[in-house]
C-alpha cells in the first residue's frame, strides 16, 4: 500500500478490525519508509447486476428503487423499516449468488412479491397492482383468490 506521506511502495499492517457491519476491513498501517501511520479501509469487488427491462433496455440494478417500491407498498401498514432491509437483503443476496450477471426485471418483481406475500398481504396485492398493472377489477379479484387460497 502506497504511502500517502511520502508514496513509498510498502507498509505493514499493524491493526485490522472489521467495520460497517463486517462489509469492510479497517486496516491501520505504518509506512516502513517514513514511520507515519495511516487508515486504509478493503472492500469486497462486486460484480454488478444488469437489469433487462420489458423493453429490452439494460440498466444496472439500483437498490433505491426497490427500496421505493417496498415504501410504497408498505405505506401506512404494520411493517418496520428493518423488515424491509432484510426483504431487499434477501433479494440483492439472491441476485448476487446467481450465476447470471444479467436479470430481468420480472425475475426481481416476482422475488418481491414473494417477500411482500410473506410480509403483508395489503403491501402484496398494492406492489402486485403496479407490477402486474392490473387492467381491471376482475384481475385484481383473481389475485385476491389466489392470495386467499394460498393461507
Amino acid at each position: 500500500m502506497k504511502c500517502p506521506y511520502c508514496g513509498f511502495d510498502e507498509s505493514k499492517v499493524i491493526d485490522s478490525r472489521p467495520a460497517d457491519d463486517g462489509e469492510r476491513i479497517r486496516r491501520r498501517r505504518e509506512c516502513l519508509s517514513c514511520g507515519k501511520r495511516f487508515t486504509t479501509h478493503e472492500v469486497i469487488e462486486t460484480v454488478p447486476i444488469v437489469v433487462v427491462k420489458r423493453d429490452k433496455s439494460r440498466e444496472v440494478f439500483n437498490r433505491s428503487k426497490l427500496l421505493g417500491g417496498f415504501l410504497r407498498a408498505c405505506e401506512k401498514r404494520p411493517v418496520s423499516m428493518d423488515q424491509i432491509e432484510a426483504c431487499i437483503d434477501s433479494i440483492e443476496s439472491k441476485l448476487q449468488s446467481g450465476l447470471d450477471r444479467e436479470v430481468t426485471s420480472d425475475k426481481i418483481g416476482e422475488l418481491a412479491m414473494d417477500a411482500l406475500r410473506g410480509l403483508d398481504d395489503v403491501a402484496y396485492i398494492r406492489f402486485a397492482s403496479v407490477y402486474k398493472n392490473f387492467a381491471d377489477i376482475g384481475t385484481f379479484r383473481e389475485e385476491l383468490n389466489k392470495l386467499d387460497s394460498s393461507k
